[in-house]
Formats: C-alpha cells, structure tokens, sequence
C-alpha cells in the first residue's frame, strides 16, 4: 500500500520530527500561514509528505540562505503562481493542439508584407500580394 504525498498523516510530533524541527516552530509556521495542515475534527494538525517537504524548504531558505520568514512566505506565494500559470500554459496548449488541423501541426509560416502586415500561409506556398510589394519569411514554428 502506497500512501499519496497529499495524504495528510502525520501528527505534529512526527512532521516536526521528519522535518527536524520542535513542534513549536510548526505551530509557528501554521499561525504565520507558511505551511497550514489539514486539521482532524477535534483541531489537531495533520501533515502531509507536501507538508513535510515545504517545512525542509523553509528550513534550508532560512537556516543556509539567510532568508527571513516573510521572504520565505513570499518566495512560496511566488512560486505557487509560477506553477498555477504553467500548469494554465499546458491547458492553452494542450486545448490549442486539439483545435488545429493535422497540417496545421506540423507547421506554420508567417510572412510579412511590405506594408508591414504579417499573414500566415501553408508551407510551400507564397503569400498573394502586389507585383512590386516584396516579402520576408519571417518566422517558422513547428509544433510538437
């Protein structure tokens, strides 16, 4: 039986432990919303392996790099919208590949006219334009 890193399991004794801390400090934590436990129905703290490894983050920020706890709470609040964005970028791209044709996929050219305007053609073939007006490939993206 595997037990999930989202499983909130561990008592305060034990976190505090597996993360070498006193119980006090993540009680601590907890007021300061650093790391906040889930809780059982009669107020006690239940940490997870995530729990676990944010307070070892904590730690090394604080005690080998300098940081002050509300750096750290920065940092953290900084890094949950890094992963809440790419996870959004994953979604656009994984929704964008599904609404392409399959030639689409494979590639897309876009050229420029000498008016400055920029068009998308199929690959291999020209863009229409007017007898003297020149134009530029600019850019060929390939998607996986």
């Amino acid at each position: 039986m595997q037990i999930s890193s989202n499983a909130a399991v561990y008592v305060i004794s034990v976190a505090a432990e597996l993360a070498g801390m006193h119980p006090q400090t993540l009680r601590q934590y907890d007021r300061l919303g650093l790391v906040t436990p889930e809780r059982t129905p009669g107020r006690g703290r239940r940490y997870s392996g995530k729990d676990i490894a944010k307070l070892r983050m904590i730690q090394q920020l604080s005690q080998d790099e300098g940081v002050n706890l509300v750096g750290i709470k920065k940092i953290m609040e900084l890094q949950n919208q890094v992963d809440a964005l790419k996870s959004r970028n994953q979604e656009l791209e994984a929704e964008l590949r599904a609404r392409m044709s399959a030639q689409e996929r494979e590639a897309r050219v876009f050229a420029a006219g000498a008016g400055g305007d920029i068009v998308s053609i199929s690959r291999g073939r020209r863009p229409r334009m007017k007898p003297d007006a020149g134009a530029l490939v600019l850019y060929n993206q390939y998607y996986r």
